[in-house]
């Protein structure tokens, strides 16, 4: 599916950046055309004036629109024949002919057989119009017939080097637009790739939730619908020896209910994240209030707790959602506590930030799982957490209250040592 989003992207930007290209390139060749024709024209007249001024009077009278060869007379305001000399390094010549075309003079600067001139008199003659152009023994010339009395005067003018320069720039934009679109290709295939992979890595992750949160929820019903099969088969039997199989269904049905609320608030975390408001509140007091409740369970589990607390740090923010931060980490500590292991809580000020950090000693966390371990469902130890009861959600829902309060949660672990999580919060202006 990425890959043909990602083809039919690079389809549409080489599409559109052919298009620009080709109307680029187009019409920078059709203005170089242009003007160059131009510039041919010009010095096709001032090069047959020069020769026409040249051969006198007699030369000079033209028919001003006879036959389809005529030009008319280029003539300046006060009426004379405007003429000049001809562009410099300029090849050209011309041949005057009688009324059937025979050559009857030459004027040229260049030494050139009779063969070539008739051939030149030959390709003017069988022209549509009084000017075109001809190619002859591998160059380009460029021609202008005038009717004259008795025939008509041909001035050749060599524009090879026009045409070639025409050419060359045609294939010139042709190679440069191809290799523009080689680079262009790989350019976009490159941002294509970067641009899709957070999408896809979205998509992925969302389809790897479905999948998780589809398999956590079909143990528990697994389990009640087992149990609710033992109950059926002996529905004769009293409720109080049917106990046991109903502390089953309520026990699974009770984790179904965890899991559920723990996903709901979490796509009630994502939907809310620009819509929450805060209000500054103490703390220090909220993280006291959950050791409080935790307490007897530590004690329980005969894990040392010690924490170093500062009094009256404010933070602007939701009370309820930081207490659920501080509970998720303080319960997530319990359970990978090594026995007789112990529990060290902070809250301090540094700078502009409060910062809260939870270490246990334990296993630890091995150092491939660190960056992955607030991912939802993400359980470093899958069989452990199971037993333990947890579904790899509370680091998850810990990260998105602590980033909905701009802030930054992090874990550090030395496997076989401790394991410490490490929450930065914006203090309160005062």
């Amino acid at each position: 599916m990425f890959n043909r989003l990602r083809n039919r992207f690079l389809i549409v930007n080489m599409v559109i950046i052919s298009f620009i290209m080709i109307l680029a390139f187009s019409s920078i060749y059709t203005i170089t055309y242009q003007n160059n024709r131009k510039t041919m024209n010009e010095d096709l007249i001032q090069i047959s004036e020069f020769y026409r001024k040249q051969e006198g009077p007699e030369g000079g009278k033209y028919s001003g629109g006879g036959g389809g060869h005529g030009r008319g007379d280029m003539m300046v305001p006060d009426g004379k024949m405007k003429a000049g000399p001809p562009p410099e390094r300029s090849v050209s010549f011309a041949l005057t002919t009688d009324a059937g075309w025979n050559i009857t003079k030459t004027d040229s600067r260049f030494d050139m057989d009779s063969d070539f001139y008739a051939l030149a008199i030959k390709a003017a003659s069988s022209g549509d119009s009084g000017r075109g152009e001809f190619n002859l023994d591998g160059n380009r010339w460029a021609y202008d017939v005038q009717q004259v009395m008795n025939g008509y005067s041909v001035v050749f003018l060599d524009v090879t080097n026009q045409h070639q320069f025409l050419m060359t720039l045609l294939y010139t934009f042709l190679a440069v637009g191809f290799i523009m679109l080689i680079v262009i290709y790989f350019t976009s295939r490159y941002f294509a790739n970067r641009s899709i992979a957070p999408v896809k890595d979205a998509f992925d992750k969302q389809k790897r939730f479905i999948a998780d949160a589809s398999h956590e929820l079909r143990t528990p019903l697994a389990v009640i619908n087992t149990n609710a099969d033992v109950l059926l088969s002996n529905n004769d039997d009293l409720i109080r020896n049917q106990e046991k199989w109903l502390h089953h269904i309520k026990s699974e049905t009770e984790r179904m209910r965890t899991l559920t609320s723990d996903l709901l608030y979490l796509t009630q975390m994502d939907d809310a994240r620009e819509n929450v408001i805060f209000a500054p509140f103490n703390l220090s007091d909220a993280v006291e209030s959950v050791i409080l409740t935790l307490e007897a369970v530590i004690f329980e589990r005969d894990i040392a707790l010690s924490y170093d607390i500062s009094p009256e740090l404010s933070i602007n923010g939701n009370a309820e959602q930081m207490k659920q931060v501080a509970l998720i980490l303080l319960d997530n500590a319990i359970k990978y506590t090594n026995t007789k292991g112990k529990i060290d809580l902070t809250l301090k000020k540094h700078g502009s930030e409060v910062v809260l950090n939870v270490a246990n000693s334990g296993e630890g966390i091995p150092p491939e799982h660190l960056g992955k371990i607030f991912d939802r469902f993400y359980r470093a130890d899958a069989s452990r957490s199971r037993k333990n009861g947890g579904y790899g959600l509370g680091l998850a829902i810990a990260k998105a209250i602590v980033e909905q309060h701009k802030g930054k949660i992090h874990a550090k672990s030395v496997p076989g040592e401790t394991t410490s999580f490490t929450v930065q919060l914006p203090a309160e202006r005062h």
